[in-house]
């Protein structure tokens, strides 16, 4: 292997991976390479704590520069990279002389999705700290709010627009909320929790665009011909991949940069990791996670394969999202499910529901219950015999279960 790696991205699997890389005994130059002006950042809390005004700026922060000095990472902010030269292996970047590479790591993550053809105040989306502190200052003024979308990000902002007092309404095209992640049950479960909390949502509901006053968006319209007023609107309705510089580079892409399960691109010295790949499993299909775990876990794989480890990311892949101090934390899947049983009192939001194909556990959905899910997630990944009737006994404890199993 050669001395030199470049990694483009500094988001939280970026950094995993230059960081992991020196745990695994790397020990020749590491570049960081990030187009925003911050250093490495938290993200998950710009939707929740930080909008709040519970998190500052500098909590935000994942590593002083202190750590970079002693990791021997050198970390170059705000410099966009241009171009992936992947016959010469050099990365062109848009501030200084290109770098060379023996060994590229791509962690450019996603962006969010936005409507076509808008262009006014008031309207935004959050996925950078860039975009929360927008939008935070806009929310000071704000009277009526629509989000389009009511997925995680989509209603984690709703709950805390809420709670700061803003009037909310939510529009979702599809016949429930977040439908890609969670069952109906649960979908239902966190409709009657919004609705609680004052949030109009309408479900099946196609927005046709926005009005807008002198640039200044002021209702969303819908295909039935309503109008909803709003002086501000997030756009929540999914992300895409940055894997732009990976397609002109000439590397196999699909919804993602195609990788395997140790992060290996089309390019035998071209890693990938993170919200910007698509994982090509043993049935030929892909799978795309968007996740903390799935960001941090793909690093770490990569780390150990560039230095001839094979630790493949395999775990059953699990997600959270926090809505009016209701901690949601889900492991597996629902979908495919055909019965499920519920453990402890959905209508209190405490419960953990368990989802079986046949006598086979895929999925658990745990609301501030944080035992039953680091249990289930055990469980999932040792392959443990776990019946419906015990999931759903109070009485029968998982993680006696869990530690019955060998080491």
């Amino acid at each position: 292997m050669g001395s030199r790696i470049v990694i483009i991205g500094a988001g939280q699997s970026g950094l995993q991976a230059a960081e992991s890389l020196r745990t695994e005994g790397w020990n020749g130059e590491l570049t960081l390479l990030g187009d925003e002006q911050q250093a490495p950042y938290h993200r998950p809390p710009l939707s929740k704590a930080y909008l709040l005004g519970d998190m500052v700026e500098a909590q935000l922060t994942m590593r002083d520069a202190a750590v970079f000095d002693r990791k021997q990472i050198t970390l170059r902010t705000g410099n966009r990279v241009t171009q992936i030269d992947a016959s010469a292996r050099m990365v062109h970047v848009r501030h200084g002389e290109p770098l060379p590479y023996d060994h590229l790591v791509i962690a450019t993550g996603a962006r969010a999705r936005v409507l076509q053809n808008v262009d006014m105040t008031g309207v935004h989306t959050l996925r950078s700290l860039d975009d929360a502190c927008r939008i935070r200052a806009a929310l000071a003024a704000a009277t009526s709010i629509v989000v389009i979308g009511a997925g995680f990000i989509g209603l984690e902002f709703a709950a805390a627009a809420t709670t700061m007092g803003k009037r909310v309404t939510v529009i979702e095209s599809a016949d429930r909320m977040m439908s890609r992640a969670v069952s109906p049950l649960m979908s239902e479960t966190y409709r009657c929790l919004h609705a609680t909390h004052g949030v109009e949502i309408r479900l099946g509901q196609d927005v046709a665009g926005l009005e807008q006053r002198g640039g200044q968006v002021t209702a969303v319209s819908l295909r039935d011909g309503c109008s909803i007023p709003a002086d501000l609107v997030l756009l929540a309705i999914g992300a895409v991949p940055h894997d732009e510089l990976a397609r002109a580079a000439g590397l196999a892409c699909d919804r993602g940069i195609i990788v395997d399960s140790s992060g290996r691109t089309s390019d035998p010295v071209i890693f990938a990791c993170g919200d910007c790949t698509a994982t090509r499993l043993h049935d030929g299909s892909l799978r795309r996670l968007e996740s903390v775990q799935s960001a941090l876990e793909q690093a770490r794989s990569i780390a150990a394969a560039m230095m001839g480890k094979e630790r493949p990311f395999l775990a059953a892949p699990w997600f959270w999202s926090d809505q009016y101090g209701v901690k949601l934390q889900m492991v597996g899947t629902s979908a495919g499910a055909d019965h499920h049983v519920v453990r402890g009192n959905l209508a209190n939001h405490e419960a953990s529901v368990f989802y079986f194909r046949g006598e086979q556990l895929i999925g658990v959905d745990s609301m501030n219950r944080p035992a039953d899910h680091m249990a289930s997630r055990k469980i999932l990944d040792q392959r443990i015999g776990l019946t419906p009737e015990q999931a759903a006994d109070e009485k029968f404890p998982l993680n006696r279960l869990v530690q019955k199993e060998p080491v």
